[in-house]
């Protein structure tokens, strides 16, 4: 690995409770729910956030849990869930568990993401997915398309989206505290990266079901290169760090913005590495005009890239922020990061009178996207779906195109460039030309 970059756990965790405690089925406005209304879930990767999303349903029916990994899945079972059956293989498991489970979980690997989600979609379970959604835009679609067609309640692993200060930050915006934004600066230090490709061959632990594991991805001999966290640097299996960490932190400007798909992309970064995610990359999105918002220009940067601003001087103690979003309005600027947020210059905003905040009670439905929801995002999924089961949220409408973004602009430099350096625009691929994405890839 190049420069990892690991976020803090317990940051992100402080923000929201960790993930799901979903789907409760009780009357709007109930303390608890009875044995009966409980729902029956199954849990797909019980590591890392599954982890998290799995213990935030523990008052549920934890009837499933299945990971390729045997010791992952012994220590969930035990720790977690002792009532639920084990499985290693999620088509199994939907083949003899599927009339027994309400709702799925996924929290694998970005590369089988799509799979179990189109399965539980196509057997009419909710589905709670991590991001990024897929792990390519047209998996994306499929899922999308899938998510209509269930109309069961979805929900992508966005959990920032629903703290506090995302929300403050949209109302700011919004209510024009920096004037009209042309253009957004998003960055994070470090990078993903998983270099060559390892030459030796060493032997499988018992544990892991290697096969499994890779799934849709061509195959390659196991290595611990690979597994547990370092398959995000390998095209194959993840996205680098702008897939990794691109949804959080575009959703802000998406959100405040109202930003759908750009109209052309470019990017900079290292020789293109035919295996393993770049190191450090710049990535420019035009956004086209819409209604009387003009075009904007949202740039991604990694790899110990920052916005001009920081060197400029504009922004002040400027190292401390290791990651976040940079709007520039035509009065001022906003710089937010997961928990916090600044207007500058700050002398200009010492007595500035902000927009009052506007807050969802547990009683009120449904929940605005633009007001915040007492108990982050569990309790906005569980209000969400206990009187709208049957609407979808980033998993369908808002998530696919806050996911298409990423995977394209890390495509980017692979792929043909216009005159000047400008890559061409991404287009739809024609009917026909989406495939499977449980059988195989389209890059």
């Amino acid at each position: 690995m190049s420069a990892q970059f690991k976020p803090s756990r317990r940051a992100i965790v402080k923000l929201v409770p960790a993930a799901l405690c979903i789907w409760v089925r009780s009357a709007p406005g109930a303390a608890a729910t009875s044995p009966a209304e409980k729902l029956d879930i199954a849990v797909i990767g019980p590591r890392g956030r599954g982890r998290d999303n799995l213990r935030a349903c523990r008052a549920e029916n934890i009837v499933a849990v299945c990971d390729v990994d045997e010791k992952n899945l012994a220590e969930a079972i035990q720790t977690d869930a002792p009532r639920a059956r084990a499985f290693t293989d999620w088509r199994r498991m939907f083949d003899e568990m599927h009339k027994s489970i309400d709702a799925v979980i996924v929290s694998t690997p970005d590369h089988t993401h799509a799979g179990p989600t189109l399965a539980a979609l196509r057997l009419g379970k909710h589905v709670y997915c991590e991001k990024p959604l897929t792990w390519s835009v047209d998996e994306a679609r499929l899922v999308r398309q899938a998510a209509a067609r269930a109309g069961k309640a979805t929900q992508m692993g966005t959990q920032i989206h629903a703290g506090d200060n995302y929300r403050r930050v949209v109302e700011l915006i919004r209510a024009g505290a920096i004037g009209t934004v042309s253009e957004v600066h998003t960055f994070i230090a470090g990078g993903i990266s998983g270099g060559q490709r390892p030459a030796d061959t060493p032997p499988c632990p018992p544990h892991l079901h290697w096969d499994l594991w890779l799934g849709p991805a061509p195959f390659r001999p196991y290595h611990p290169a690979y597994v547990p966290f370092r398959w995000r640097g390998w095209w194959d299996f993840g996205s680098g760090m702008l897939g990794d960490f691109g949804c959080h932190h575009m959703d802000v400007a998406f959100w405040a913005l109202g930003l759908d798909y750009p109209a052309s992309v470019e990017a900079e970064g290292p020789p293109v590495h035919p295996e393993s995610t770049p190191p450090w990359l710049v990535v420019r999105y035009e956004f086209p005009a819409a209604g009387e918002r003009p075009p904007v220009r949202l740039t991604w940067y990694h790899g110990n890239r920052k916005p001009p601003q920081f060197a400029e001087g504009l922004v002040p103690q400027g190292d401390k922020w290791n990651a976040g979003s940079l709007f520039v309005g035509d009065r001022g600027m906003l710089l937010t990061d997961y928990g916090r947020h600044i207007l500058l210059p700050q002398e200009k905003y010492r007595d500035y009178q902000r927009p009052p905040q506007r807050h969802t009670g547990v009683h009120r439905a449904p929940c605005r996207m633009d007001q915040s929801v007492p108990g982050g995002h569990a309790h906005h999924v569980q209000l969400r779906v206990r009187r709208h089961p049957h609407r979808s949220r980033a998993a369908g409408q808002r998530g696919v195109p806050r996911r298409r973004p990423t995977p394209v602009g890390r495509a980017q430099p692979r792929h043909p460039q216009r005159p000047g350096g400008r890559a061409v625009p991404p287009s739809p691929p024609a009917p026909g030309n989406v495939m499977p994405c449980a059988l195989q890839h389209a890059r």
